[in-house]
């Protein structure tokens, strides 16, 4: 693995094969977004890769140009889901949900791609069901085996699928949140889904949703792992290929508008949720280049008021920092060009990312009693899809006086 190149480029469509790729956006060339930099490396030079985005014209799929070797960017992962008390809630409440909906018990298996440290696992864990984690970092899945959860360090594909196969595991229900989106095999990842799935078995897939992602213009969450944005008709199409159906969607708030997606073993029923969506997404025109044509207008647009609005607060005396070392922050800051001149530091729940710094921007990472002690009169939320639970976590910090700025979808003060 480590002799293939850093990145390689793609001249077909990543789900289809097809050839005709339409430009929507380009970030420039920027750093890995989660390559957080250690205190003794703040003078070395940071690889850089092109970041810009193109519309499938043969089967609607939104997707990068290039893809980094996956070992560059995952092997040693610096985002613990559970930070984030809200998502873990989340998480529990969908797998009690699962277990008393399908019936769930000793006898059957969940399993997770991508499973991080076993936040959503833990859910099943303690209603008895037996879990099988998979994940290729191996920091995080050491969390996990600590928590209780049984967890593979490796990449999920058609080979690892048919090796557990051949341990006579298969699985009642595959989740696979937020990591669609992350493989540079699209097909081999749902090829492998299929090879592991019982029959009347039930894969719960999540995935930034493409509408929500155009319409509020959410373009930080373009960064080097995202390799794909999902709209319901590109992921009916990526699915049927493999013999699975888009059995039912269910849109949740989550990381900016998350669609749900549940497929199931070809010749199941198509709920009306699922159809009502599609039926939609032909409506509005996604399955279409045109519905794509203004978003690189709009997010030049919205990162030159903000850096207006930032800078105007600096010239005007202003002491801002930021929330949220996160990979949609890393972005948003870069391609911004908001940096040392206008933020102080990043404040950060997470120890694994407190005393390093950010990528590109090099700015520090701190605690988030920093705010408090600091008080900054501006808090850049670059976490802004947890915006209802941070400003609770910062009631101290808004009672003395400080302020958040939102970013997305507008900026705006609170």
């Amino acid at each position: 693995m480590t002799d293939a190149p850093a990145m390689t480029r793609i001249s077909v469509c990543r789900s289809c094969g097809g050839s005709h790729l339409a430009p929507v956006l380009s970030l420039g060339e920027t750093p890995l977004a989660n390559a957080l930099v250690a205190p003794e490396r703040l003078a070395e030079p940071e690889p850089r890769y092109p970041l810009a985005l193109v519309f499938c014209r043969d089967c609607t799929l939104l997707q990068l140009t290039v893809s980094v070797r996956p070992d560059l960017m995952f092997s040693d992962y610096p985002y613990f889901s559970s930070v984030s008390e809200s998502f873990t809630a989340a998480a529990r409440a969908l797998a009690r949900r699962l277990v008393s909906e399908r019936g769930l018990g000793a006898g059957a298996q969940v399993v997770e791609i991508a499973s991080n440290d076993g936040y959503l696992l833990q859910g099943y864990r303690a209603l008895g069901v037996p879990v099988l984690g998979i994940d290729p970092a191996a920091n995080v899945a050491r969390a996990a085996i600590g928590a209780g959860v049984p967890t593979r360090v490796a990449f999920f594909g058609r080979d690892l699928a048919e090796d557990l196969a051949a341990e006579g595991i298969a699985a009642d229900v595959i989740h696979a949140n937020n990591v669609l989106a992350h493989v540079p095999d699209l097909n081999g990842v749902v090829a492998g889904m299929k090879r592991l799935l019982k029959p009347g078995g039930v894969c719960v897939i999540e995935v930034p949703y493409a509408r929500d992602f155009v319409e509020k213009c959410e373009f930080d969450t373009i960064y080097h792992e995202h390799l794909c944005y999902f709209s319901g008709s590109a992921l009916d199409a990526l699915f049927a290929r493999h013999g699975l159906v888009l059995a039912h969607v269910e849109h949740t708030p989550f990381h900016g508008g998350t669609l749900r997606a549940f497929a199931a073993h070809a010749g199941t029923a198509q709920s009306a949720a699922a159809a009502a969506l599609l039926a939609d997404e032909r409506r509005l025109g996604m399955t279409d280049e045109p519905y794509y044509a203004g978003f690189a207008t709009r997010v030049e647009a919205l990162t030159a008021t903000l850096a207006k609005v930032l800078r105007d607060l600096k010239a005007g005396g202003a002491r801002i920092a930021a929330y949220g070392a996160s990979a949609k922050g890393a972005t948003l800051l870069n391609y911004a060009g908001l940096g040392a001149d206008v933020i102080d530091f990043i404040a950060d729940r997470s120890p694994a990312k407190q005393g390093l710094h950010g990528p590109g921007t090099k700015l520090p990472i701190v605690p988030p009693e920093r705010l408090v002690e600091a008080r900054p009169d501006y808090t850049l939320l670059l976490t802004w899809n947890f915006a209802e639970e941070i400003l609770a976590q910062q009631a101290a910090y808004r009672a003395a006086g400080g302020r958040f700025v939102i970013p997305v979808p507008e900026v705006r003060i609170v």
